[in-house]
């Protein structure tokens, strides 16, 4: 007797954990992101091109490189030619995805603003309290005409923490 209920016993146990087993796996991977994360491909948030977009050509340097990670309060210098400036002030918006504009600032010329060509600029810029995520920096010409038609932009794409 001993035996007979031995072996169908734990047939009968064996039966029922491999049916465990295998309701336990189908439950698992419905929730692979949950159970399994390094087999589960990461959802990268959507980033800008990492592409300077705009008046590229006009940007000689910046201390911002494309696609940067930044946060807190950020200094910055950079070089740009094309006549940006109106009373050494040269504007500059931190715009999202879409384009529109999330903060606006300005940076002010450290070098002759009156002329076309290449201009030194310096400013700093407090990221804190803005939307983490993808966004540009926009370095934008003050263009005190309000005349859409002289608007010139140069946008960086970068990330905020």
């Amino acid at each position: 007797m001993n035996n007979f209920f031995g072996s169908k016993l734990n047939s009968v146990l064996l039966i029922v954990l491999i049916i465990l087993m295998i309701f336990a796996i189908k439950i698992m991977l419905k929730e692979k992101e949950k159970y399994f994360p390094i087999l589960t491909p990461t959802k990268e948030e959507p980033t800008p091109n990492s592409q300077i977009l705009g008046n590229k050509d006009d940007l000689v340097t910046f201390s911002i490189l494309p696609s940067s990670k930044v946060h807190g309060v950020l200094s910055y210098r950079g070089v740009i030619k094309g006549a940006y400036f109106f009373e050494a002030n040269i504007v500059i918006n931190i715009l999202d995805l879409n384009k529109n504009v999330l903060q606006r600032s300005n940076a002010m010329a450290t070098s002759d603003w009156m002329t076309s060509g290449p201009v030194d600029f310096e400013g700093n810029f407090d990221f804190g309290g803005l939307p983490k995520g993808p966004a540009y920096f926009e370095i934008h010409n003050d263009n005190p005409s309000d005349m859409r038609q002289n608007d010139k932009s140069i946008l960086i794409p970068i990330v905020i923490e």
